[in-house]
């Protein structure tokens, strides 16, 4: 067995790319527009590991998707988490749980997807301001 990707509705693909192309740093590995089913599937993948993917599917015809939390979340190892953090902060996304143990920190999509960043290998030491921001919504 193999694993390929996860799929997750979005309902505006600009919107879902650029977050997790731009601010999250994946890649568009593919696209695959399915006239006949009238629906658009974006591959996503992190920079050299296209074999774990997420796929972003968007329905041409406008639906209303609720509940992202009962999807749960993705979860991404980074090489630093303050610097994922600030990167997506610069690119307007909220912080929602803040990386202030140096090895974790949550934020969701446009779509309310929840997303988890992991520091890769030992926790970074606490740092301002992260140490001392609250939570933010949910997670």
């Amino acid at each position: 067995m193999k694993y390929l990707h996860t799929m997750v509705r979005v309902s505006d693909p600009e919107a879902s790319l650029r977050f997790y192309c731009d601010a999250l740093g994946l890649e568009l590995v593919r696209k695959n527009e399915v006239a006949a089913g009238r629906f658009t599937l974006y591959f996503l993948a992190a920079p050299g590991q296209h074999e774990a993917q997420v796929e972003l599917t968007h329905n041409w015809d406008p639906e209303a998707y609720a509940g992202g939390r009962n999807f749960g979340h993705l979860a991404y190892e980074v090489e630093n988490i303050y610097a994922a953090c600030e990167r997506l902060q610069r690119h307007g996304v909220t912080i929602n749980r803040p990386p202030r143990d140096g090895r974790m920190a949550f934020v969701r999509s446009p779509d309310n997807i929840s997303i988890e960043l992991l520091q890769a290998g030992t926790p970074l030491a606490p740092a301002e301001p992260w140490a001392s921001m609250a939570n933010t919504g949910s997670w």
